[in-house]
């Protein structure tokens, strides 16, 4: 059996413009973040791919840790930040405006 809704809060939410701004500049945050990781993804495997060399030159002569590893560690580093980046931007910024938004339409 299913329940009515009786609360028309979630569509007076749609229905404000600043809601669709919100949705609007999450979407774009996400977008490029994930274009951001994923060009340093793929740029490696293309690297791996291409310069092979390059990769398993050891960064001190005689060593044994690789340019490919450091450049591995890099591209895992640099998509945590980038989730720091969109966590930090989430509490500070949409986090806020999705209260406010919520407050507003009550």
């Amino acid at each position: 059996m299913e329940i009515p809704v009786t609360d028309d809060l979630p569509q007076r939410i749609s229905r404000n413009p600043k809601y669709a701004e919100l949705v609007g500049m999450r979407a774009r945050l996400a977008w490029g973040l994930a274009a951001l990781v994923l060009a340093a993804y793929f740029g490696f495997i293309l690297l791996a791919a291409w310069a092979p060399a390059l990769l398993a030159r050891p960064v001190l002569p005689g060593g044994t840790l690789t340019v490919g590893l450091g450049l591995g560690v890099g591209v895992i580093l640099w998509s945590v930040a980038l989730t720091g980046l969109y966590v930090r931007r989430a509490n500070t910024v949409f986090d806020p405006l999705t209260h406010a938004l919520i407050e507003e339409s009550r």
